[in-house]
């Protein structure tokens, strides 16, 4: 038994170690990565009217000890580190640790009253399926689970808080502050827990125990009871990223709501190059998905108990929901007629005199601020989000398809990327290349492709493992004739499957560094940057907002329905052609990482989220 764990575990914690001390490493070298001189940095943000004399600039690096060079530095920011020091902003001169920690306070009451709001919501979205015994959480949980944080949070300001005037929509100073940004943080997570554990149950409750314990009179309470038992500890490591999810949406929704977080505090700083508060902010929001990890792996195994501890409880296939291909369809003709329309107008005609004109048949969804016609730059920004979503996931996919091969060592870094929403890996990047498009893909592709590792090695594994193989090896099959003529076809087509499915995901992740202004710059049609710019007159001209906000939804309505309806097709397909000697069912192993019960490599949840 010793053997066989030390092998599992191989050299994933020796990959983990290393790749934490990189992020690390990247995160104290910040000044360097930026390719700009800090100690003009400081001096802008000092004074920005005070020329930059050599004079100047070198007083600077004196005080600072700049002069020391970037390994100096660093070393000298890992040991502050250890004693507690995260060091001296540059803007204001205060110290680093107090608005960190202050930051930080504020982050986890939202994160906490978002947690219950998901909890609460999910305990909806599973009542039914423990009082009927059958069915799931269905669409409606999907397309909750799929909704961006961001897109939710500027909807709830613009109907609650403008509209309707009920809740406030900045700040934080009470209770009431705390309602929009924490259900706009808490509803996706509540569906994606719910989708996960109602997903499951009907399964689990047709188990053969669940029929003994109701024949020998075992209460209909105490048998839910067990069932979420059996049902929780294979979907803890779930829960675990959700929470790490709320690490990263926190940024956007701190953004929308100005709650003095630490998201946001980390994007202030990134925006205004304040690098030590910056590495100290993100520091804080790392650890903060490094914690729940832990704590995820720590619920895990108190619920699996010293018995099945070493068991690896698994959950039977659970039975997710279908849907008909006609309304992916249906959604799919909606945002292509949409997107023509817009690709044959201007995006950049500015017309001072139409500013923020409604919805006309000169100009179908309206105006911005500048004039600019709403749909073009929609149709536009069509091209810019998707097709540089295209290609991460093309990067992500090769990436994959190389690391499937290697899945102890991927095991590591997986791990780390996993602990960095897309959000975070978008202020890191931006801090050191500056924001934009480019340094936006990067951000996403860093964390974008342990997924598609993770199912990419489940598959190489049942290939190797398959009687066809065996024989192909004992005709004498050379190992790269077995490699190239079976092992990469039937690992290509189904990740492929599976990189395409998480296309949308990708995009919308691309589209929340745009929203807070990491990603695509002014005047960039990028749907993400739509939304953000139309922020400043949300209440004189709320089209411009709901134009992109409702793309954004679509996509992930999109992501949600085809995917439903692309796995049921793949299981019909599987089951007529059962008898090849080819891995047919490899379109839903499940990953290492994964529970079982459902969470197949073409089957997931959060294809249209950005806390993917």
């Amino acid at each position: 038994m010793r053997q066989a764990v030390g092998k599992s575990v191989g050299p994933a914690g020796p990959t983990r170690f290393l790749c934490l001390l990189a992020v690390l490493a990247a995160v104290g070298l910040l000044p360097w990565f930026s390719g700009r001189d800090p100690a003009l940095t400081v001096l802008r943000a000092r004074s920005a009217e005070q020329e930059a004399t050599p004079e100047a600039l070198a007083a600077i690096r004196e005080d600072l000890g700049l002069g020391a060079g970037p390994l100096s530095l660093l070393g000298r920011w890992a040991s502050g580190l250890l004693r507690g020091d995260l060091g001296t902003s540059w803007v204001s001169g205060t110290e680093v640790l107090p608005s960190v920690v202050s930051g930080l306070q504020v982050s986890l009451g939202l994160m906490g009253a978002a947690f219950a709001v998901a909890v609460l919501l999910a305990c909806a979205l599973v009542a039914p399926v423990l009082v009927r015994g059958r069915g799931t959480a269905g669409a409606f949980a999907a397309m909750l689970a799929a909704v961006p944080e961001f897109l939710l949070a500027t909807v709830a300001l613009l109907v609650c808080g403008v509209w309707l005037g009920l809740l406030p929509t900045s700040g934080w100073a009470g209770p009431a502050y705390l309602v929009l940004p924490a259900v706009a943080l808490g509803v996706p997570a509540g569906g994606l827990l719910g989708r996960l554990v109602a997903d499951a149950l009907p399964a689990v409750l047709d188990e053969r125990w669940v029929e003994l314990w109701r024949g020998a009179g075992v209460g209909r309470a105490r048998v839910a009871a067990a069932a979420l038992r059996r049902v929780l500890p294979p979907l803890v490591p779930q829960f675990g990223m959700a929470a790490v999810g709320l690490t990263g949406s926190a940024v956007a929704v701190e953004t929308v709501f100005a709650v003095p977080g630490i998201g946001r505090t980390a994007l202030g700083a990134a925006k205004s190059q304040d690098l030590p508060l910056l590495q100290g902010s993100v520091l804080a929001l790392l650890a903060l998905g490094l914690v729940a990890g832990a704590l995820a792996a720590l619920v895990r195994r108190r619920l699996l108990g010293p018995a099945l501890r070493d068991a690896g409880l698994t959950l039977p296939a659970a039975r997710p929901f279908r849907t008909r291909p006609a309304l992916p369809l249906t959604l799919a003709v909606l945002l292509g007629v949409t997107i023509g329309w817009g690709l044959l107008r201007d995006p950049y005609a500015v017309d001072t005199t139409a500013r923020l004109l409604p919805p006309s048949w000169a100009h179908p969804l309206g105006t911005d601020g500048l004039g600019r016609d709403v749909l073009a730059r929609l149709g536009h920004g069509a091209a810019t989000t998707v097709g540089t979503a295209a290609a991460v996931c093309a990067l992500s996919l090769l990436a994959a398809l190389a690391l499937g091969f290697l899945p102890r060592v991927a095991e590591g870094a997986s791990d780390i990327a996993n602990a960095l929403p897309p959000v975070i890996a978008g202020i890191l990047v931006a801090a050191a290349a500056g924001p934009g498009t480019r340094g936006a893909a990067l951000a996403v592709a860093l964390i974008s492709w342990p997924p598609l590792a993770a199912h990419a090695a489940a598959l190489v594994q049942e290939v190797r493992a398959s009687t066809f193989l065996t024989a192909q090896r004992a005709i004498g099959a050379s190992p790269w004739w077995i490699l190239t003529r079976h092992v990469l076809p039937s690992v290509a087509a189904p990740v492929t499957r599976h990189a395409v499915l998480r296309l949308p995901g990708i995009a919308l992740a691309l589209a929340s560094l745009g929203f807070l202004g990491l990603g695509a710059q002014p005047p960039t049609p990028e749907w993400g940057l739509l939304l953000d710019e139309s922020r400043a007159y949300v209440e004189r001209a709320p089209w411009a907002a709901l134009a992109p906000a409702v793309a954004l939804a679509l996509l992930a309505g999109l992501a949600v329905s085809g995917s439903a309806a692309t796995r049921g097709r793949t299981r019909r397909n599987g089951s007529a052609r059962a008898g090849r000697p080819r891995t047919d069912d490899k379109d839903r192993p499940r990953h290492p990482k994964a529970p079982a019960g459902g969470r197949d490599g073409d089957d997931e949840t959060l294809a249209g989220a950005p806390h993917a």
